[in-house]
């Protein structure tokens, strides 16, 4: 594992550095989307890796080391189904979907979930793709929720570019880490550190780890730069005074 401690993480304002964390959610993204041939072949001809690697190293500072992935395609692709799609029982050992994980859904119910995830992305003037490889996306899947993270490192980078303040972005990304992606990302390693699937592509297994990992140093990053999170879904106590008008913090 190269993710650094919290306490030894980089805190320059890098244009560079926050591109290359758009680069590491869109990798991510591609990687858990869909066990397409194409993500394949970039994983054998090592363009998955040295593009994947170049951009942790720019951000940790030490290249990123997996294993080799499998090299027959079907292998790969009944890997990842076995471990995300159709288990045991029909069911995904680690579900990609948010809402599939009580602890991410934190006592709300899936609807209410998914209207506060998708005021999130239409806040950016986002929305779910509805045409893709003949299937709409969830918003809550994880692959959506990469790409979100990899639009709001973008918005970062184009700020710091451009001399503007990154604040926005970098709160927009605290919290969405904080609240929807860093549990589901945990969630997913998890099950999948309690309930291996051997026939999973060792690359992807240790991809869900390390991002998992990154999320949390992520986190922290971001909090020592625009303060800590406040869950706007946590449970309020009895008496409690009611909460401030709503401010955009998020630009």
């Amino acid at each position: 594992m190269s993710v650094p401690r919290p306490d030894t993480l980089p805190m320059g304002d890098s244009p560079r550095r926050a591109a290359a964390k758009e680069t590491l959610w869109r990798l991510a993204a591609l990687a858990v989307a869909h066990p397409a041939r194409e993500f394949h072949d970039a994983l054998m001809s090592g363009a998955f890796h040295t593009a994947f690697s170049d951009a942790w190293a720019e951000i940790t500072g030490a290249p990123w080391r997996a294993p080799p992935a499998l090299a027959d395609y079907a292998a790969f692709e009944a890997g990842f189904i076995a471990a995300f799609l159709h288990g045991p029982k029909g069911k995904p050992v680690a579900a990609l979907l948010a809402g599939e994980h009580e602890h991410v859904l934190a006592g709300l119910t899936r609807p209410v979930f998914m209207l506060n995830l998708t005021a999130f992305y239409k806040h950016f003037g986002l929305q779910a793709a509805q045409a893709d490889e003949g299937r709409q996306d969830e918003p809550d899947h994880l692959a959506t929720m990469l790409e979100f993270m990899a639009v709001l490192c973008h918005l970062e980078a184009g700020a710091l570019e451009r001399g503007r303040d990154p604040a926005p972005p970098r709160r927009a990304q605290r919290d969405f880490l904080c609240r929807y992606l860093a549990p589901t990302l945990e969630g997913v390693a998890g099950c999948l550190r309690h309930y291996p699937v051997a026939a999973l592509d060792p690359t992807l297994n240790r991809l869900m780890q390390d991002m998992a990992h990154w999320a949390q140093a992520q986190i922290a990053e971001l909090e020592a730069r625009v303060g800590p999170f406040r869950d706007p879904d946590a449970p309020r106590p009895a008496g409690a005074a009611p909460e401030p008008a709503t401010q955009n913090l998020w630009g």
